[in-house]
């Protein structure tokens, strides 16, 4: 079997943030901040880290702050050189010319769709997809550790995390085969089971690596759970006729698509930073006492 390498990655940017309005009303959701970072900016460092060459936003109306924050600021990167100030905290975003890649979802037809969006740009190659609400750190990133496993086993991967029984039916669901570590044979995928039907606890947190098939499924746009055209569903053919397989993550997840996990990670990670963590911790214990 030959594997292909991993070169494009798709970051499905076009949703409304309507769970954190009003700060969502003007600004892509994927630019709140966690410390001092937007959450796309992780996620495109995540992937990077993981080797990919090419990066690719499906986007909507109103994204331009994204755009921007990954484009030359001039009036800022001018204004700190003739001041003297470090460039530091910015290089390094600016990504080399052709990528990102822009490609826009017109409407909200779900997840499968705004993947299905960037098909002309993926080709006949392999890709990532990753859902930049979902904050994952670890050392190293959760795509490499995806990565790693994708070179030696091939065809699709989802990532895989366990959660509690009572939290299954807002995920999607792997129904696991045979485990090898980390690695966790995938026998299908259920979308958002109805709670006490769940096939097990392991979920799929934003993470994907898909072989370029899964978009001759997607043309099909065919709907599913609430309507929508689901990246699940579509998943779920190539099971059975490509090596498909479920990746633990070897890290911490923060669901920064909810206001208390989105709360969470920047205390977190405001805690793990030597530059502020001693103040955070002491205002925490005050705050606590």
């Amino acid at each position: 079997m030959t594997i292909k390498p991993l070169r494009k990655a798709v970051f499905p940017v076009a949703g409304l943030g309507t769970r954190f309005l009003p700060a969502t009303k003007a600004m892509p959701k994927e630019m709140l901040t966690v410390v001092d970072k937007p959450l796309i900016q992780y996620a495109v460092e995540e992937a990077l880290e993981a080797g990919i060459e090419q990066i690719i936003f499906v986007t909507g109306r109103g994204k331009g702050a994204l755009e921007d924050h990954f484009d030359v600021s001039y009036e800022l990167e001018a204004t700190m050189k003739a001041r003297g100030k470090s460039m530091a905290l910015i290089e390094g975003i600016r990504q080399k010319p052709g990528s990102p890649v822009y490609v826009r979802q017109q409407e909200p037809l779900g997840l499968g769709h705004a993947v299905w969006c960037a098909r002309e740009i993926v080709g006949d190659e392999p890709f990532a997809v990753l859902l930049p609400d979902e904050l994952m750190v670890g050392t190293p990133g959760f795509l490499s550790q995806m990565v790693q496993a994708y070179n030696r086993v091939g065809g699709n991967l989802v990532g895989a995390l366990e959660v509690a029984d009572s939290e299954t039916d807002k995920y999607g669901i792997i129904s696991p085969g045979t485990r090898d570590g980390a690695l966790t044979e995938v026998k299908a995928l259920v979308e958002k089971p109805a709670r006490g039907t769940a096939p097990s606890n392991l979920m799929i947190p934003g993470r994907y690596i898909l072989q370029p098939d899964v978009m001759r499924i997607l043309e099909k746009q065919e709907t599913g759970a609430g309507g929508e055209i689901q990246l699940t569903d579509a998943m779920a053919q190539l099971i059975g006729t490509q090596p498909f397989h479920g990746v633990t993550f070897d890290g911490d997840r923060y669901d920064c698509g909810d206001k208390a996990g989105y709360a969470q990670a920047n205390f977190a990670l405001a805690l793990a930073r030597a530059d502020i963590g001693p103040a955070v911790r002491d205002f925490a214990r005050n705050l606590l006492a």
